[in-house]
């Protein structure tokens, strides 16, 4: 899955249309937040720093929440924006998800244990657990 850097306001306007999920590096106002919302039709998920995060107006959570927009919280640890515009969750997060959910743990000690092995943030975590379960009942429903 990439995620979006966007490092300014400025930058908003060149953010690709068809983009899911975009990393705010900087703290959005609520029409930064707007504006990117209006721009990205497909947006599923807002990921801003945790200090960002708390400064986040409700009006704005509520828009998110209306909009079906996940708010999550994190950082895109050692991203260099100069060299990539994108930072990438690994095919093996997936991987690792998926084998601890075979392995039968449940739902809070898998996202315990990838929460200290990936160092991304819980509500990440659980958002890439729902998109996951998602495309598994998408190839599920395709294949009947």
């Amino acid at each position: 899955m990439k995620i979006r850097v966007v490092s300014s306001k400025e930058e908003i306007e060149n953010v690709d249309e068809s983009e899911e999920i975009v990393h705010m590096a900087f703290r959005p106002s609520n029409t930064d937040i707007f504006s990117l919302v209006m721009r990205c039709p497909n947006l599923k998920a807002l990921h801003i720093p945790s200090s960002y995060k708390r400064t986040i107006s409700s009006s704005a959570k509520m828009f998110l929440e209306m909009q079906g927009i996940s708010l999550l919280e994190g950082d895109v640890w050692g991203h260099r924006k100069d060299i990539n515009e994108y930072s990438e969750v690994s095919r093996n997060v997936y991987n690792r998800i998926k084998d601890l959910r075979e392995s039968g743990l449940s739902d809070e000690e898998i996202v315990d244990k990838m929460v200290r092995e990936t160092r991304l943030s819980t509500d990440f975590i659980q958002f890439l657990m729902k998109q996951q379960e998602s495309q598994d009942t998408q190839k599920a429903a395709s294949t009947k």
